[in-house]
């Protein structure tokens, strides 16, 4: 018997890939209630839904999705963007599993989106919209440069701007 220890398989750091079907079916376990799922999917998306639905009821003209991971293990987020003018980038419909969170990953998915938006379009600046009692995540835009539009914003949502 071998006397050394066995290394413990590494996983490989978070990284974006194409949502599966799994990944949908997750995802819709992890939104549990309406104001979950308005929070986070906007208006249009009505819950309860059917998570295997989720890829035509989160298409948005221009739509990029992805999901953050360990290779091809399970999901740990999810998130995407599309350009709402030349040169910007709109990241929207940002979560994590509820096992991720906590974890420093929410910074993760957002720059990974940010620099796959940068890579595919050339984006060179970055919107989101968050609700203004999310404290979580509006640590985690402002830590990453995000600063609000006053102009943009209402009495419910911060409309936030970041320059690469």
């Amino acid at each position: 018997m071998d006397p050394r220890p066995t290394p413990s398989p590494v996983s490989p750091p978070p990284a974006l890939r194409p949502p599966e079907a799994a990944d949908y079916l997750a995802l819709g376990g992890w939104i549990k209630d309406a104001d979950t799922c308005l929070r986070w999917a906007g208006p249009r998306l009505k819950f309860p839904f059917t998570p295997a639905r989720l890829p035509q009821l989160l298409a948005e003209p221009g739509a990029n999705s992805f999901v953050m991971s360990h290779g091809f293990a399970p999901a740990l987020g999810f998130g995407q963007f599309w350009m709402r003018e030349p040169g910007v980038a709109h990241l929207a419909r940002i979560i994590l599993a509820p096992e991720a969170r906590g974890q420093g990953l929410g910074t993760t998915l957002c720059e990974l989106l940010m620099a796959e938006a940068a890579h595919s379009t050339g984006a060179g600046a970055f919107t989101l919209r968050v609700y203004r009692d999310n404290d979580p995540a509006l640590a985690i835009y402002e830590r990453l440069g995000f600063a609000v539009v006053p102009g943009l914003s209402n009495g419910q949502v911060f409309s936030m701007r970041k320059q690469a």
